[in-house]
């Protein structure tokens, strides 16, 4: 029997004439309802015809959680007086409850994904609500388009419903080809805002890690807020790992229950969150109690601020979850909980200050995730580079070209991006691709299909870092997550076509064998094999107290792991730890080299390496798999064009002074520096850079006949830069007229110049040689820097204007030194005087 006393309470009802009227006449809209309006429990009954009114059509309503798709269909069916599977139902991964006569499915939005794929036309389905769809989630998104898609090109009767508590909704309007915007008034009561900071700084979140400080003052502001208000609490943390630590810390609230509220929750929890009872409750959630869940009799919302998105290192080719930040909508998302049923107060434990601060909406899903899956289903649409998908974002190029390559690493697409019957068969299993490929190319096994659904249901961390301990765990295990699990491990057998048989909690540890190139492998060597076939590029060797992934990166073991001292393992998921340079290894499974060459086969490569390394020419013969060494030989008869690059690569690691270099040939580059710099061509350019662009021209042939090191040394460099002299334009015959190494002064003693600094050569002469010279000297007309030295060699006096020195300068230098060197000249009038390298007694003389 309907219960219409609890219908007309939801306030969504008054926007439901506008919302028929937008679907009969434009075939889309945008719902726009706040949390507990009732948009997901009364709009898709009304939409099916359930309620009595309008034409009698099936629904499917796609959510982005399982938990919440089971929550919805369970308060629908509720509300018709129904059991679950009559009128409405549901479909998530690995569970379906619906009948004959359902006309309202729920499903999760990676259930519709693969339908879609199955059957583009939707075959009997009439209407889709998408719900949620501010909260951005990528397949949400993936599947907004593909459906958008099927009703321009297929199915134009195929009407569309885009919900959201707060969105963009003039995004989506666009999106949806103009749709009509419906917006539902919220029947919400006043929240009273509490700023509760921690007393002292706490540490910001860095990957995974929340550091325990804040951790310990959230539960201090429940136990306030326990204290200070009535009703239930609704306390935000951003993982499963923070729920736990939180209610560990809360202990014995006495007559308060304590419920942890996640998508592993067990069923009996999720039904106790939401169904208010008898006794008081904490209820520690994750973001599923934003906007999926209502959970009733809560006045008091406790805000830890922060939540989880997805991140990939491209660097490091590893993808996780990351702790952030929570948004502004999420914060009054999750604030507006507290008002659901009367006023309440939100705490939030961060400063009032800082709220301005934090990001208006949360980051879209495809902007930041691994899209390794979303480039394999819109392969599969057909459309590989997703350009013509109606997409709020579009995906980044850099993600999606990472995406093609590791799709194409499987087999899952061509050379042009396009799904392979491969692909196609690897999109259907429900699996990310790095699963699928293990699931299919890890043999026929039952156990196999363990090993992949424990990849798929991340595990608690008290199963540990091993998965074959892992494995073994799960099988034991009575707790919800092994009950997930054994039921993934069904739906994987039969997709992939293997007997049914799930695995009991007293089921012993399996020995099994399979051939596997020629080899016999025990359960846990396939442990490590499925792990290596799903991320290959992680396979690693121990190396110096890490390991080394053929990828190139380098991770760590926890001390006391089952993975330490292994010679090789296959790292399934890891993380980087604050103020480390390498990744953790948070699960793992050892495997053999022989695995690691099967799974990682693509990257295994054997040639020559010859390169510059320790000093000198390395020639070697190396087989690798990526970044790791797996055996190498050293090289006699290394390729001369290898070697030929190794010692220029020495020559730009540390210079052309592994050259031969003369007094001369020292100067002579100086001097074409010189001519370069202040007459340009056809004089070259000798600093390094220029040397090495044209190293054929002058370093040919005596570079091609060097095999190492000491090959350079005997390289005369002063006879090889010869060759970059200027002689096809004769301009190579005026080096000395232009540059010239030596220059007379008045005293006829011919003076090397100095043209170490080639904007103003240096002329170094004594003082008594340059009498009766007028003018600086100059060479290319460039006037030369005259030092003008004692008579012990010591500069008296620098200068590029002679003349103005002997009128201005030279009177002071004569007073200072004429005392101090009686024997040489020191005449009043220097420029008319006789130039002398004598003194006055050899004068005299």
């Amino acid at each position: 029997m309907i219960r219409y006393d609890a219908l007309d309470q939801l306030p969504v009802r008054t926007a439901l004439p506008a919302l028929r009227e937008a679907l009969d006449g434009h075939g889309t809209a945008v719902l726009v309802a706040p949390p507990g309006t009732g948009k997901t429990t009364l709009v898709p009954p009304t939409l099916a015809g359930l309620l009595g009114e309008g034409p009698a059509r099936r629904v499917i309503v796609a959510e982005p959680r399982r938990i919440a798709a089971r929550a919805a269909a369970r308060r629908m069916a509720w509300l018709l007086g129904e059991k679950v599977g009559e009128s409405v139902g549901y479909t998530v991964r690995g569970e379906r409850v619906i009948g004959r006569h359902t006309r309202v499915e729920v499903v999760t939005t990676g259930v519709l994904l693969q339908r879609l794929q199955r059957d583009q036309e939707l075959s009997g389905v009439d209407v889709v609500v998408l719900d949620e769809v501010h909260e951005r989630h990528l397949d949400a998104d993936t599947v907004a388009a593909f459906l958008w898609d099927v009703r321009e090109a297929l199915r134009p009767e195929l009407r569309l419903v885009a919900a959201s508590a707060t969105t963009d909704a003039e995004g989506w309007a666009r999106l949806l080809g103009g749709a009509p915007v419906v917006e539902a008034e919220g029947a919400a009561h006043p929240v009273e805002v509490v700023w509760a900071p921690p007393g002292r700084p706490v540490r910001p979140p860095h990957g995974m890690r929340v550091d325990p400080a804040l951790l310990a003052h959230v539960a201090s502001v429940v136990r306030r807020a326990l204290a200070e208000r009535s009703g239930d609490v609704l306390c935000f943390l951003p993982g499963v790992g923070e729920i736990a630590r939180v209610a560990g810390q809360l202990g014995d609230l006495g007559d308060v229950d304590v419920l942890q509220v996640h998508g592993r929750a067990p069923t009996a929890v999720q039904d106790a969150v939401l169904s208010p009872g008898s006794r008081r409750r904490v209820v520690l959630a994750t973001a599923v109690a934003e906007s999926s869940l209502t959970v009733p009799g809560v006045r008091v919302v406790v805000d830890s601020g922060l939540a989880r998105e997805p991140r990939v290192d491209h660097a490091r080719g590893l993808s996780a979850l990351t702790t952030v930040r929570a948004s502004q909508a999420a914060g009054r998302q999750r604030a507006g909980r507290a008002g659901r049923e009367a006023p309440g107060a939100v705490y939030r434990c961060w400063a009032e200050a800082e709220d301005a601060r934090l990001p208006r909406f949360p980051s879209p899903e495809i902007l930041l995730a691994d899209l390794t899956a979303f480039a394999l289903q819109t392969a599969c649409w057909g459309d590989p580079d997703a350009s013509g998908l109606a997409l709020l974002d579009p995906p980044p190029g850099g993600a999606m070209a990472a995406a093609r390559a590791a799709l194409a690493g499987v087999g899952a697409v061509d050379s042009a991006g396009r799904a392979t019957e491969r692909g196609v068969r690897l999109a259907r299993l429900g699996l990310h691709p790095r699963l699928g490929r293990a699931l299919l190319d890890a043999g026929p096994l039952g156990e196999v299909a363990e090993v992949v659904a424990l990849l798929s249901e991340e595990a608690p961390r008290e199963y540990g870092d091993d998965l074959a301990g892992a494995l073994r765990a799960a099988r034991r295990g009575g707790d919800a997550y092994a009950g997930r699990w054994r039921a993934e491990v069904r739906r994987l057998r039969a997709v992939v076509g293997e007997p049914s048989h799930p695995p009991t909690r007293d089921s012993p540890p399996v020995e099994v064998d399979v051939e596997v190139d020629r080899a016999n492998v025990s359960e846990d060597r396939l442990v490590g094999l499925v792990a290596a076939l799903a991320f290959p590029e992680r396979v690693a060797k121990a190396d110096g107290g890490s390991y080394l992934m053929v990828s190139g990166t380098r991770a760590e073991v926890a001390e006391g792991s089952g993975l330490r001292g292994a010679p090789w393992i296959a790292v399934a998921a890891a993380d980087r730890p604050v103020g480390k340079r390498h990744a953790r290894v948070q699960v793992g499974a050892v495997v053999d080299e022989d695995i690691a060459r099967q799974a990682a086969g693509a990257l295994l490569d054997e040639r020559d390496e010859v390169h510059w390394a320790d000093g000198d020419v390395v020639a070697r013969r190396v087989e690798r798999l990526g970044a790791v060494e797996l055996t190498v030989r050293p090289l006699a008869d290394a390729d001369p064009v290898l070697v030929r690059d190794a010692l220029l690569e020495g020559l730009r690691r540390e210079g052309f002074g592994l050259l031969r270099w003369s007094a001369d040939a020292g100067v002579l580059r100086q001097r074409l520096a010189f001519l370069h710099l202040h007459l340009g061509e056809p004089w070259p350019d000798v600093s390094d850079d220029a040397l090495h662009a044209r190293v054929d021209e002058w370093l040919e042939p005596e570079l091609s006949r060097a095999r190492r090191r000491a090959d350079l040394s005997r390289i005369d460099a002063g006879e090889a830069l010869v060759r970059l002299l200027p002689w096809a334009s004769g301009d190579a015959g005026r080096l000395d007229e232009l540059a010239p190494e030596r220059i007379t002064v008045p005293s006829g003693s011919r003076i090397r110049i100095d043209y170490g600094n080639p904007e103003q050569p240096v002329l170094a002469v004594k003082l008594q040689e340059m009498f009766g010279l007028h003018e600086s000297p100059s060479v290319a007309g460039v006037p030369l820097l005259v030092h003008l030295l004692s008579p012990a060699g010591r500069p008296a006096a620098v200068t590029a204007d002679l003349a103005s020195f002997w009128k201005d300068g030279y009177n002071g230098v004569r007073a200072e030194l004429r005392g101090r060197y009686p024997k040489h000249p020191w005449p009043e009038d220097p420029a008319t005087a006789e130039p002398t390298r004598h003194t006055n007694a050899r004068l005299r003389r």
